[in-house]
């Protein structure tokens, strides 16, 4: 294993400054450890930006790191009530913003700059001789152009918001699903339906595809603009065989926000203002007359003005491609944290806590934290991604005991994903906030 005392000249390099980014160099500012926060949007939290509209699932209290806390007490920053739950746009607002700001961040955060690759200075992925004791090659590119910088180790938490799951199971997309006349009618995700979006959805035909909450936070959001607006027509495509597998947590989820969800859709299912086909595969998308047709593998042919497809993120880790990584060939996790987080097995609060041990990979140094550490499992929690950092950080300071010490307590839920709740009637609601994601998590049926 590489000595994490070598190379301390060299900054640790932390991709993503989004809430777990953030709190990672919160840790290492906590330690004095140099360190360089690369964020691709303009600004900090460019991802939950993207989705600001959203409630998250989880009050304030599971949301802040105790690092980041710290930094920023001792500013005078009020800490939010721990049982409200905040917006994304709140959270911005109210937390990360300040904490990017902080002085002892703020010079250290590139904006606007993205990593496009990471490696070991002077090697590849094939040569062994010397590899352990080479620093990490961090190669960047922005407005200005290219350029490289070395790190003594890096911490990826970039998330997997720019990599949504398609409307075919599989990963391929549907057919056509790509094409400038198909794509123009799509929205991946949350789209937020009742403020920016809503001109684009108020009075249409929608199909939303997808069983986890946030494809009901969507639905439920398009119910109530088509309370306002008359003449929408409102469909919910599942791949599942029955929609009741979509309301399987509800009143036995901890996060009351959540469990809300299921209440909710099932009554304006059950009303028919959103009406239902299940065991739906899409099989190829194409423009029809300034619409969108969606065909099906069983032959049925739906036409619909907008497609909203809510069926979860995956991580895309070609940036780490010259490095040898361990992941789990089913979820796209590292090896050892893939039994602890697999979907079949685990909710959100079943999950076990885990650090630095768990998330190493063969090139030892380098670590994927946050909602990206989980591939395509549903399960992330933002304050998983904040006891990640934690140790980690603990880890390249040297302190075992700390690094070894992890400790989490989740809220327990009968299923995990993201989206809207029906407590803020206006706005939708998210899991839990995440990494460059947050109401990323979707069962990714």
């Amino acid at each position: 294993m590489r000595d994490m005392t070598m190379h301390e000249d060299l900054p640790v390099v932390v991709i993503g400054a989004g809430p777990v980014g953030l709190a990672a160099a919160a840790e290492l500012a906590e330690r004095n450890i140099p360190f360089l926060i690369i964020e691709k949007a303009p600004a900090a939290a460019g991802a939950v930006s993207a989705w600001a509209h959203v409630r998250l699932f989880s009050p304030w209290r599971f949301n802040v790191s105790d690092a980041a806390a710290r930094l920023l007490l001792a500013t005078g920053w009020r800490r939010p009530p721990e049982t409200v739950h905040p917006t994304g746009g709140e959270l911005i607002r109210d937390y990360l913003a300040p904490l990017a700001a902080h002085p002892a961040i703020a010079p250290y955060l590139v904006t606007g700059t993205e990593v496009t690759a990471v490696a070991r200075a002077g090697t590849d992925r094939v040569r062994d001789a010397g590899r352990a004791a080479r620093p990490f090659l961090v190669r960047l590119r922005c407005a200005a152009g290219e350029r490289e910088l070395r790190a003594r180790a890096v911490i990826d938490a970039s998330g997997t918001w720019s990599s949504p799951n398609r409307g075919l199971s599989g990963g391929l997309g549907a057919l056509g699903e790509t094409e400038p006349a198909v794509a123009a009618h799509i929205a991946y995700a949350m789209p937020d339906v009742l403020g920016q979006d809503r001109a684009r959805y108020a009075g249409r035909r929608v199909a939303v595809l997808g069983s986890g909450h946030s494809a009901i936070g969507t639905l439920l959001d398009l119910g109530r603009l088509a309370a306002d607006v008359p003449g929408a027509q409102i469909v919910w495509l599942l791949r599942a065989g029955s929609v009741e597998s979509a309301y399987r947590s509800g009143a036995n989820d901890q996060l009351e926000e959540r469990g809300a969800l299921a209440t909710h859709i099932a009554g304006l299912v059950a009303s028919g203002h959103i009406a239902v086909r299940t065991g739906i595969r899409i099989a190829r998308l194409a423009a029809a007359e300034g619409a969108l047709a969606i065909n099906t593998d069983g032959g049925d042919r739906l036409v619909v003005d907008e497609l909203v497809v809510a069926t979860g993120f995956r991580p895309d880790h070609g940036l780490a491609g010259e490095l040898r990584l361990a992941l789990d060939p089913a979820l796209d996790c590292p090896v050892a944290l893939a039994p602890l987080i697999d979907p079949n097995q685990h909710s959100c609060g079943t999950v076990r806590p885990h650090g630095h041990a768990v998330l190493a990979h063969p090139d030892a140094g380098y670590f994927i934290a946050g909602m990206k550490s989980y591939g395509r499992a549903p399960t992330f929690l933002m304050a998983t991604g904040h006891e990640q950092v934690r140790s980690i950080v603990a880890h390249l300071a040297g302190d075992d005991m700390a690094a070894a010490d992890v400790r989490l307590v989740l809220p327990e839920t009968g299923v995990c994903s993201t989206s809207p709740a029906a407590a803020e009637p206006a706005k939708a609601t998210s899991c839990c906030g995440g990494v460059a994601t947050a109401r990323v998590l979707e069962t990714q049926d």
